[in-house]
């Protein structure tokens, strides 16, 4: 088949490029070519600017595909311009937005049919931690509104593996194989969940291929945090709470992908993917998900917002109240 895939050379939609590529697929990847990440062998390359109006969207006049997969709509100015001209072009649209829509994020687990937030006004254009749910929420209409059952709408909670520059998940692969006194919290009460990228990837090609309509939540196995750092054979883990982090004046935003199950964020990492597991949807042993990014993320020496420095700070402070209560 003919592949329109709008935004695709970095991270999730290169692995989705990739993915179709694979597949024996025709791709053609819609972008601004600003990325330094543009050698895409097999794919053509289409350019323009999501948020130039028709102008920006003249390289996709008169061509037809059988899909479209949408990685890089974030405002509805965007969503509105791509799908007013490719209506008539693509016989399916696949938007990807995310977990963020959900507005109760404290439910376990979080399900397809969960309230959302209240979408955002089309004018909205900043996106801020704020208005991004809400933005992705009116998106994700105005794809129904256009498309009706020819649209898929894939809901990924964070995602990791190679090619992750966000400096969140490759945290915690770099720092077991840094070595030293590791701090992480919730050893045998909280979880982390991600979706691999590829497995992200994947489903989008079988959702083309099979024509799938309607929503789907992307997320990968939930993993215990004890079970997380030992598989990786992490040697020395000083485990404590969220509580403790607390008192020590850390911000869960502040450990990369920690979130307390029992809090307001914790069904973040408790997020249903039956309904995609029935259609389709395969995944990624999160050992090799860990290794894998590791390999990549590697020679990059990435700098992290929890750096070693803080981490020893947090330590001591730890211990010293370790020693007080003992």
């Amino acid at each position: 088949m003919d592949i329109l895939v709008l935004g695709g050379t970095r991270f999730v939609g290169r692995h989705i490029v990739e993915a179709f590529l694979a597949a024996g697929h025709a791709v053609s990847v819609f972008t601004r070519g600003t990325s330094p990440d543009n050698d895409l062998p097999g794919a053509e390359h289409l350019r323009g600017d999501r948020n130039g109006g028709d102008a920006g969207h003249a390289a996709l006049r008169g061509r037809t595909w059988d899909a479209c997969v949408d990685v890089s709509g974030y405002t509805p100015r965007q969503l509105h311009a791509s799908t007013g001209l490719l209506r008539g072009q693509v016989k399916q649209y696949v938007f990807v937005s995310t977990v963020s829509v959900y507005a109760e994020q404290g439910r376990h687990p979080v399900r397809e049919d969960d309230p959302l937030f209240p979408p955002a006004a089309d004018d909205v254009t900043e996106v801020t931690g704020e208005t991004y749910g809400p933005l992705k929420v009116r998106c994700e209409q105005i794809v129904q509104e256009a498309f009706g059952p020819a649209c898929v709408i894939l809901r990924p909670q964070l995602v990791a593996g190679p090619g992750d520059y966000t400096a969140r998940y490759p945290y915690w692969p770099d720092r077991v194989a840094r070595g030293g006194t590791i701090l992480a919290a919730g050893a045998d009460a909280d979880f982390m969940q991600v979706i691999d990228a590829r497995d992200l990837a994947r489903f989008a090609v079988t959702a083309v291929e099979e024509r799938l309509s309607g929503v789907f939540n992307m997320a990968g196995p939930r993993v215990g945090w004890r079970e997380f750092l030992a598989m990786q054979e992490a040697a020395d883990v000083h485990w404590t709470t969220p509580e403790a982090l607390e008192r020590a004046g850390v911000e869960f935003t502040e450990l990369p992908i920690y979130l307390p199950a029992n809090g307001e964020q914790g069904g973040i990492m408790d997020v249903s993917n039956d309904r995609a597991r029935a259609a389709g949807l395969t995944l990624t042993d999160p050992l090799a998900t860990a290794q894998d990014t590791r390999a990549w993320s590697a020679p990059r020496d990435t700098v992290y917002s929890f750096t070693p420095e803080r981490e020893a700070e947090v330590l001591a402070l730890l211990g010293a109240e370790d020693a007080r209560t003992s």
